[in-house]
């Protein structure tokens, strides 16, 4: 997460660094220095690849995520014999609740009452 807000900040970092190399090789108006782009085309294509690689990224997370919650299987696991063989196994979930004789909800007339003589 962390990686994702630093990308372009990064990409500003590199084109100051770069700044000449970028103006006199890649940049795609140097040929034309009346237009005095100095890099800014380059600079604006790779913020715009790493916004969409972003949102790709972003995507694709919710979509997994979104796949995770909707499915009811459980895990699947497997293991392996040497005859070459895979023996799959389905995991049951463990229903667990709370019994009502551990939880009061009574809290407020054991704490405000009238004075016990």
């Amino acid at each position: 997460m962390l990686v994702k807000a630093c990308v372009i900040p990064l990409l500003y970092l590199d084109f100051e660094i770069r700044r000449d190399y970028i103006i006199a090789n890649l940049c795609e108006n140097r040929n034309r220095p009346q237009l005095n782009c100095n890099g800014k085309c380059y600079l604006a294509k790779k913020i715009a690849e790493a916004k969409k690689q972003e949102e790709k990224q972003a995507e694709s997370d919710f979509l997994a995520k979104l796949l995770a919650v909707s499915t009811d299987m459980p895990p699947l696991t497997s293991t392996y014999n040497n005859t070459n063989e895979f023996n799959f196994t389905f995991l049951k979930p463990v229903k667990f609740s709370f019994q009502n004789q551990f939880v009061s909800f009574n809290h407020i007339q054991d704490i405000f009452h009238p004075p016990l003589a």
